[in-house]
């Protein structure tokens, strides 16, 4: 079983992905740590040195490259992994898709701390952040919200764990 973790920088899809792996005996990948050490170089390079788009690609191929894998896994995808190519459509058929929805106020506080890692978000002032994680958020929701599972990411903890993890199994019936 493959299950794919859904939701916007910040949105906490890593930790989240980490502890519920465990609790699965999963395998566990982050698609940006699998793109960095693949390409030997950080994703803001990537972004600076050759686009948006070309991340894309690359994020693409090694999306097919983990899901054909056929492993048990989480998979923490970027946010924006669902968005582009068919990508959202081929992980809902090849696993259960996760959306960890949280809250603009919160995402904005988490990415104002995190700014410079990030290429889509460095050098916005707070305003421009809301306006720009509320565009996106609205721009995204037709993949964020198609996904299997829904889920509140705001204070993950055992008890939240738990629940996932008996939704997934629900979804996997």
């Amino acid at each position: 079983m493959q299950v794919y973790l859904i939701g916007y920088m910040g949105s906490g899809k890593t930790t989240v992905g980490r502890q519920l792996a465990r609790a699965l005996r999963f395998n566990f990948f982050d698609l940006d740590e699998v793109i960095e050490k693949a390409e030997n170089r950080s994703i803001p390079e990537i972004f600076a040195r050759e686009g948006e788009s070309s991340f894309r690609g690359l994020e693409r191929k090694y999306l097919r490259q983990l899901i054909d894998s056929k492993a048990n896994m989480v998979l923490s995808t970027g946010g924006g992994t669902p968005c582009f190519y068919d990508n959202h459509m081929i992980m809902k058929k090849e696993g259960i898709t996760v959306y960890l929805k949280m809250d603009v106020a919160t995402l904005v506080h988490r990415l104002t701390n995190a700014k410079e890692e990030r290429p889509l978000v460095a050098g916005k002032s707070p305003d421009e952040l809301t306006t720009f994680i509320k565009n996106h958020l609205e721009e995204r929701s037709e993949f964020y919200d198609d996904c299997d599972i829904i889920f509140p990411a705001l204070g993950f903890n055992r008890s939240k764990l738990d629940r996932l993890i008996g939704l997934i199994a629900e979804e996997a019936r």
